[in-house]
């Protein structure tokens, strides 16, 4: 019992010192979906019906899934505007503004 409950506290302890990277929303704003129904848009502007249906067939492995996984919790969650603040901080960095 105490082996297994040792490596949960580690297991969790890796977790947590996890920091997110700010740079993956900017690569979710500018990535375009290389297949499937939504081919040419950006992984930001899929619709959530299309992403709840690859969350139930499962995402795509590496990147691309981890990406798509992202926007599908930004979105599910109601945080959509997060897309819309980076969409327009890159539109800015771009224009040289």
């Amino acid at each position: 019992m105490f082996k297994k409950l040792r490596l949960s506290i580690a297991y969790i302890y890796r977790v947590e010192n996890i920091k997110p990277d700010p740079n993956v929303l900017v690569e979710i704003v500018q990535t375009k979906m290389p297949f499937g129904k939504y081919k040419g848009t950006l992984i930001s502007d899929i619709p959530v019906s299309y992403l709840e249906w690859m969350h139930s067939k499962g995402f795509p492995s590496g990147k691309l899934g981890m990406m798509l996984a992202t926007v599908f919790e930004i979105k599910t969650n109601g945080l959509t505007e997060i897309l819309f603040k980076v969409k327009g901080a890159v539109a800015k960095k771009l224009k040289g503004v």
